[in-house]
């Protein structure tokens, strides 16, 4: 039976694109899709970056709370879901080993977000041969065929805002794919000031994988600004 899964962007509650919701509720519903994958960075966690961060910007807990809004609205739209953990989500674990805290002190990731009971949080997915993963360590415009090389497997990505696209690979045994979906963020909000002056902007994206007799084929959506 064709079974058909959808592929969300990096969201980065609570800085995410206005319409992106919609647009993924929209493609989900065109492609009668069965199954949603988040390829990670749900959530942003601005205030507690390693990087710089905007003195201006919300408190973290502020942040948390602005957050939690724009959550609810994803669980209620998207029951099911695998969440692929990206290195936004894990900036807690991560601060946390930093200041040597042992994880037994700290709150699970999904009891920090009150994730509903139909989404399952994991670093990668495998379905129908296809290997679903945040991303993080890659960089460049093909690093999502870097990723299939390096597992020897199709790969989904996500992570790299200004990249979107599929690329193929084969040799005498097989053919493999990679596909970065893009993102939904705002890039406007004051988070993503930091790219204010990138040639490339954000790809507000995401994709399908239609599982078929013939294989997985991966599509791209990219949503109308």
């Amino acid at each position: 039976m064709k079974k058909n899964v959808l592929v969300i962007g990096d969201t980065h509650a609570p800085f995410t694109h206005p319409k992106y919701l919609d647009f993924c509720k929209r493609i989900e519903h065109q492609l009668k899709c069965t199954e949603v994958v988040h390829i990670g960075d749900i959530v942003d966690n601005h205030a507690i970056s390693y990087h710089e961060h905007d003195p201006n910007g919300d408190t973290p807990l502020k942040e948390m709370e602005q957050a939690d809004k724009q959550l609810k609205l994803w669980f209620k739209a998207f029951p099911n879901v695998k969440l692929c953990l990206g290195n936004h989500d894990r900036l807690v674990d991560r601060k946390s080993r930093t200041v040597g805290l042992p994880e037994r002190v700290f709150r699970p990731f999904r009891g920090i977000w009150n994730l509903p009971k139909g989404w399952i949080d994991d670093f990668e997915f495998i379905i129908g041969g296809v290997k679903y993963t945040h991303g993080t360590g890659y960089s460049g415009a093909h690093a999502h065929i870097q990723a299939a090389y390096d597992n020897r497997m199709s790969c989904v990505i996500g992570h790299l805002h200004s990249v979107a696209g599929i690329e193929y690979m084969a040799n005498t045994k097989d053919i493999i794919f990679g596909m970065s979906v893009g993102c939904g963020i705002d890039n406007k909000a004051y988070a993503f000031e930091y790219g204010k002056a990138f040639k490339r902007k954000p790809i507000i994206s995401c994709g399908v994988v239609e599982y078929t007799s013939h294989g997985p084929n991966p599509r791209l959506f990219v949503m109308e600004m």
